[in-house]
């Protein structure tokens, strides 16, 4: 079962606090969302308000066309995975995944072959029979995904889910949420402050800062093309250059695309290097670190030495402190706010 979820003017408030304004999003049936921000940004408010958690303040939320106004969580079709997974320490994995068919009067016989089936699709079949104790932290996200999803939801909500993981466990996880979701369709919404682990999953990102939608499009539209400095600044690393009517601190940017420009050239690390369509001019290395897969440097233009860019340099590249290089740019994003 799948289903589109769309929210409408959305508000919570909280005393003389606004935690949402007025959202407004349309999710399609089968499409996994990732609800990306900081702390107090309102994503996990805006995930408890779906789930009937929470009830806005104004506003609405309709799943499958119907409105969920008055409709209590356990009579929505909807179905949340925590971060703290909430086993049955006392019970079986089968008996943990079955318990929301139970609860819905499900016969015995039914119920476990639908646990079965659930436990197989994470891997976890052959230990049906063992207790929660028994597993590692992703083995326990598992069985929790798979009890989530035995009760066939049109919707499943995730908040934080691996973020008790540790790093390894948490990318093998992304890859197995991602692959689960393309198989069996579901619509998921997934809570997290995780940059990378939203780029990993998501087929739309929505950024969120303050009880505003920031910017909703794909991972590589939000990395590449940040609808606003925040956007830019959270989704990892940027280098900065303000433009004032085409003027900057490294002098005339040739080509002159830029020129009676205004607000903060944005550019990835990566995107810095001895070649591309847009100079910066030359620059000195004050220092670097190697990260496995690029050198990281810092280098201080010589027209500014004063700014510093975050360069990502080939990993075989022979550079020493003190070095200049002559930088060039891609990809440079114009965006209208400044820090």
């Amino acid at each position: 079962m799948t289903a589109p979820v769309s929210l409408r003017r959305v508000t919570q408030v909280y005393g003389n606090q606004t935690a949402l304004h007025g959202i407004d999003l349309e999710i399609a049936a089968g499409e996994y969302i990732v609800l990306l921000g900081p702390s107090g940004c309102g994503k996990t408010t805006l995930l408890n308000i779906i789930g009937g958690f929470a009830a806005p303040t104004a506003g609405d939320v309709l799943i499958g066309a119907r409105s969920m106004a008055g409709v209590a969580p356990k009579d929505r079709p909807t179905t949340t995975v925590f971060q703290d997974y909430a086993l049955f320490p006392h019970m079986s994995l089968a008996d943990n995944v079955a318990f929301g068919l139970r609860m819905r009067g499900v016969a015995a016989a039914a119920r476990r072959a639908k646990a079965m089936e659930m436990l197989e699709m994470v891997g976890l079949a052959a230990m049906a029979d063992r207790r929660p104790h028994a597993l590692s932290g992703g083995q326990r996200q598992r069985v929790a995904l798979a009890r989530a999803l035995a009760v066939e939801p049109d919707v499943l909500l995730l908040d934080e889910p691996l973020g008790a993981l540790d790093l390894k466990l948490r990318r093998q996880m992304q890859d197995e949420l991602k692959a689960i979701q393309r198989r069996i369709g579901t619509t998921f919404v997934h809570v997290t402050h995780d940059q990378e682990e939203a780029m990993a999953i998501a087929d739309r990102i929505v950024v969120m800062n303050a009880g505003r939608i920031a910017q909703a499009a794909p991972a590589r539209e939000v990395y590449l093309h940040p609808a606003s400095l925040f956007v830019a600044e959270f989704m990892g690393e940027v280098n900065k250059i303000p433009l004032t009517n085409g003027h900057s601190p490294l002098g005339p940017l040739h080509p002159g695309q830029f020129s009676q420009k205004t607000g903060t050239l944005c550019i990835r690390p990566e995107a810095i290097g001895t070649s591309g369509p847009l100079t910066l001019g030359p620059a000195r290395i004050t220092d670097l670190a190697f990260f496995g897969t690029h050198i990281r440097a810092h280098m201080a233009p010589l027209a500014a030495p004063d700014l510093t860019l975050i360069v990502h340099l080939p990993q075989g590249a022979q550079a020493t402190p003190g070095d200049e290089i002559t930088l060039f740019a891609r990809d440079a994003v114009l965006v209208a706010d400044r820090p």
